[in-house]
């Protein structure tokens, strides 16, 4: 499928983007005659250029940025929360839900009139059925629970407009959870495929209520969506509403970035994810349109695993925070998009509590904490006691901006005190398994997005993601006041209280030195100036369903 052709030439493109586009040959042997046609026979089908490609629309599966930005297109959910405001709001449930006094009972009421696109009616039965799954997940079908549900227990269909579901804890994370695509519905035939199902090669199976449907997909490279002709069920708040605007969406791979930037300047694509600060800068300078959402939650940070025997000691760890110059790496790496991180959360985040003064740079203060902690330089500079050298590990973490060359900048400063730091060579699959292996990552370059306040025990908790590695091996926390505070985060019932608590957490990981927070991560896209409407959810996934072409942008 042809989603668009190629300026003329003359088109007002200016010959130096011509030039940098006609350089890259793989992209123009990829892209050609795939971008927006004014009028095309495919109507406005906008060419979106991912730099990875999904690996499962299981919507609990959906965190890695690829997988949500197709799964927010297929799906709808039982509320919206506004990525501005973080406030929740209706959407399939007709009004927030009512919660009982110890957020142990979630009650919604649910609109009767949504199908989904195969036809099939979205009853109280179905929603009970997703969130079944979602919450306990299903171990023979290698189907996970959702990271954002907690403590669930059961769903309870109440009468055909009213759903209840039931938690052994207090879980009042839950309703923010029902509006994030991690708990996009899904049609009962899709809710009994397997893992492997939900994979590449098989997004026709994941069928959605959403604006938007699978037409066709080619494995590993191209996904083609097409608008829902009947889908009038969008969040009452939105300002359009009924059909989407555009006729459709066509997803292609170009890991490279040089392939897309080109794309966008040749005209042979509309939008782009991952967008670099160099590149960014090139791009406004010739118009394109740049967007840097927010990616609410935890910052782009180094998690330190201090139950290793060489960061056991707090003044390693103050030294690696005191000794890293995260002004400059944003000043030479990155760009305005990226600010400076002032605590373990980003600064628009649930929860947010500065830690003023807590992470400047201060090499001299580096120096003497690894001084009196008994760390002498060795012949190479590089720090010994004991006859063992202060040597240690951080992966790589791909899904982040530049997470090679911030490492690479972090090596050189810490060089300067004497701590050697290597970066684990290797693909996904090798960084995965690297970083749940202390003795082979030590400082954990990570991020998680998430608009609440449970975002922090998502991040921490030992039975979640444990980016700290504080679980002793069997469950029990090396750290147990820190596990208490992240349990009080997601058992709190009201939000002044998890507030509190979430402030609980950062302060202790500040007095304890865990972590470098290093600055908000964004996620960056492009737009070609004719691309209006565009908008994410709260942590930066793309919203197609109000984007519409403005051609009078290309004249």
């Amino acid at each position: 499928m042809c989603t668009a052709q190629p300026k003329k030439e003359g088109d007002n493109v200016p010959k130096t983007k011509v030039a940098a586009t006609l350089a890259l040959g793989a992209a123009a042997s990829l892209l050609a005659g795939c971008a927006t046609a004014a009028n095309g026979d495919d109507g406005d089908v906008l060419t979106y250029l991912e730099s990875n490609w999904f690996n499962s629309l299981y919507p609990p599966a959906a965190g890695f940025y690829p997988n949500g930005g197709v799964v927010n297109q297929l799906t709808d959910r039982l509320l919206y929360q506004d990525p501005e405001t973080l406030e929740l709001e209706p959407w399939i449930a007709t009004d927030l839900p009512e919660v009982n006094e110890d957020a142990t009972v979630f009650t919604f009421d649910i609109r009767t009139d949504v199908t989904y696109s195969d036809g099939t009616p979205m009853t109280a039965q179905n929603i009970v059925d997703n969130f079944d799954l979602f919450g306990l997940g299903d171990k023979d079908r290698l189907l996970n629970v959702s990271e954002q549900i907690s403590n669930y227990e059961r769903g309870e269909v109440v009468d055909e407009d009213t759903v209840r579901f039931h938690f052994s804890a207090p879980s009042p994370g839950f309703a923010q959870a029902t509006s994030t695509y991690n708990a996009g519905l899904l049609a009962d035939s899709s809710l009994q495929l397997r893992n492997e199902e939900f994979g590449p090669g098989n997004a026709e199976n994941v069928i959605g209520s959403g604006p938007f449907v699978v037409d066709s997909e080619t494995l590993g490279t191209d996904l083609v969506l097409k608008a829902r002709e009947d889908y009038d069920w969008a969040p009452p708040s939105l300002e359009h509403q009924g059909r989407a605007r555009l006729d459709g969406i066509h997803y292609t791979l170009a890991a490279e970035e040089a392939m897309r930037s080109g794309a966008l300047l040749s005209g042979q694509a509309d939008a782009a994810r991952t967008i670099s600060p160099p590149v960014e800068r090139h791009l406004k300078d010739q118009d394109v349109q740049v967007v840097a959402a927010t990616a609410n939650g935890m910052n782009n940070q180094l998690a330190m695993r201090f139950n290793h025997p060489l960061l056991q000691d707090i003044r390693v760890r103050q030294a690696i925070i005191h000794g890293v110059d995260r002004e400059e790496i944003i000043r030479i790496l990155l760009s305005d998009s990226y600010p400076l991180a002032t605590s373990s959360t980003t600064s628009q985040a649930l929860g947010y509590a500065e830690q003023p003064g807590a992470y400047t740079f201060d090499p001299e203060s580096s120096r003497k904490l690894l001084d009196d902690a008994g760390w002498t330089p060795g012949p190479d500079g590089i720090r010994e006691k004991d006859g063992q050298r202060l040597s240690l590990w951080v992966n790589h973490a791909l899904p982040q901006p530049r997470s090679k060359e911030i490492v690479t900048m972090i090596q050189s400063d810490l060089r300067e005190l004497g701590i050697e730091l290597n970066m684990v060579a290797g693909d996904r699959a090798t960084q995965n398994a690297a970083q749940k292996d202390i003795n082979r990552v030590q400082l954990m370059h990570t991020m998680v997005g998430r608009a609440d306040y449970d975002v922090i025990e998502s991040h921490l908790s030992v039975d979640r993601r444990d980016s700290l590695l504080n679980n002793a091996g069997d469950g029990t926390p090396i750290d147990a006041e820190l596990q208490a505070l992240l349990d009080k985060v997601v058992s709190t019932p009201d939000d002044a209280g998890r507030a509190a608590a979430s402030k609980a957490v950062q302060d202790h990981l500040t007095e304890h030195a865990y972590t470098l927070p290093l600055f908000e991560e964004p996620q960056v896209y492009a737009l070609a100036p004719h691309v209006k409407g565009f908008d994410t959810e709260a942590v930066a996934r793309p919203s197609f369903y109000s984007v519409y072409f403005d051609r009078e942008e290309d004249k």
